[in-house]
């Protein structure tokens, strides 16, 4: 804000805080850099200048791998990371019809600003590559990436060359994107609009500008124009000094940084686990640990992830809760897995009571007893069920008879729902196709 009579102060806790996303994007960390003073006036900076850093930033040369989803082709993508420098960030535009209104609640709020190479080539790998951005914070502790409070933003620049051209068309600068899925479609927009340009041989109409995205119209609009590349007239800040990190320093974060996302997917596709599965079960920090628990409690791989994909997380999106809002543990899951392996309960019956494990907590094993829903595996038990079944279905009986093969399933459904779902599946499946064979 440049109030009279204030200086800017270093804050510890983000050098460490840099230099661990440094060592996570694999980056060179500069064991000297500086600050500088980039000089621009806009509505967001009114002291005319911005504390960043120019020609030393705290980390380059890095690169990260990202993981495509089978549904947008599937395999791995290297993108490489020019730089991350510190910096202080601005006030905040929200831009409205009329006009524009600032907020400067967020101006001086250090900030992280890490900067791509251009090894994108869809919108969908930008989405993902900002996606293992906010993975890789949410893992360290550095942020909570969320993008619908600012916490993480995105600017995009797009160009596009014909096949066959090495150099890079003009470059046009996106805004005001605060989803994933809107930097997919912003991109994918501008590509197709700068494409239909040059193949209409208007290609000159695309120029050095900054755009909007607009979400309503889900098109990118013209926001202003460059004359040029700006000259932002960098000098060395002259009220911070350089910032030296010594070698121990570095190694000491490098040992105490969190397992990252990249080292997740990679122990659970060497536990057997599917890419899809693995994509889920490693995306969010809570739910991976939450896994990494289930399986420590002795529960299978393939089970628990199951468990987790489907019933767990269909409940949270539901109930709009995150895992650690609700009292299911990973050892009550693995219990509860443990007792449908067993044959205590069925699959169906383990179903039915995750809801009470999730708001209530406790022993899956106890409830189980409590409510008295322990499967019955008793042939004698089954028996009877199934052959009150059969009888009061004559029709049904006369018509398998007669061809009819796939009723089988009526009987089985029947003799589960007379046994108020406590029958053993399997052991009825055998059960009921040894009755009606004997009717033959």
């Amino acid at each position: 804000m440049g109030h009279p009579g204030t200086l800017p102060v270093l804050n510890k806790e983000v050098v460490r805080l840099s230099t661990m996303m440094g060592l996570a994007l694999n980056c060179d960390v500069a064991r000297v850099s500086k600050f500088d003073r980039k000089q621009y006036f806009y509505p967001d900076l009114p002291k005319g200048y911005q504390v960043s850093q120019y020609d030393i930033p705290i980390a380059e040369h890095g690169h990260i791998t990202v993981e495509m989803a089978p549904e947008f082709g599937g395999g791995k993508r290297t993108i490489g990371i020019t730089r991350a420098h510190m910096e202080e960030d601005a006030g905040k535009l929200s831009h409205e019809d009329a006009c524009s209104l600032v907020d400067y609640n967020r101006a001086g709020v250090p900030l992280l600003e890490i900067v791509s190479e251009p090894d994108m080539r869809t919108g969908r790998e930008a989405a993902e590559y900002a996606a293992e951005i906010r993975r890789i914070v949410r893992f360290l502790g550095v942020s909570n990436g969320n993008m619908s409070e600012g916490s993480m933003r995105c600017d995009v620049n797009v160009s596009v060359r014909p096949f066959g051209q090495e150099e890079f068309g003009t470059k046009v600068e996106i805004k005001n994107m605060n989803s994933f899925s809107a930097i997919a479609r912003a991109i994918d927009y501008e590509v197709q609009r700068q494409t239909g340009l040059i193949n209409a041989g208007q290609g000159d109409e695309i120029m050095l500008e900054t755009r909007l995205w607009n979400e309503g119209s889900l098109k990118t609009e013209s926001m202003r124009k460059k004359e040029g590349l700006a000259d932002y007239r960098y000098f060395p800040e002259p009220d911070l000094g350089p910032v030296c990190l010594d070698e121990e320093y570095v190694e000491k974060i490098r040992m105490e940084m969190a397992t990252l996302p990249s080292q997740k997917r990679e122990t659970y596709e060497a536990l057997g686990l599917s890419i899809p599965d693995v994509l889920v079960l490693a995306d969010d920090l809570d739910i991976s640990s939450f896994f990494d628990e289930v399986l420590a409690a002795g529960a299978d791989v393939k089970q628990a992830a199951n468990w987790i994909k489907g019933d767990i997380l269909g409940y949270l999106k539901a109930e709009k809760k995150n895992i650690g809002e609700v009292k299911l543990t990973g050892a009550m899951l693995a219990e509860l897995i443990a007792l449908i392996v067993d044959g205590t309960i069925s699959g169906k019956i383990g179903k039915e009571l995750l809801p009470t494990l999730m708001e209530e907590g406790g022993s899956p094993k106890a409830l189980v007893e409590s409510k008295g829903l322990v499967q019955i595996s008793d042939t004698s038990e089954l028996e009877a069920i199934i052959d009150e079944t059969i009888s009061s279905n004559p029709k049904q009986v006369e018509q398998y008879l007669g061809g009819k093969t796939k009723l089988k399933g009526f009987f089985v459904g029947a003799v589960m729902k007379g046994s108020g779902g406590r029958a053993n599946p399997k052991m009825v499946q055998d059960l009921v196709q040894q009755k009606l064979d004997a009717l033959a």
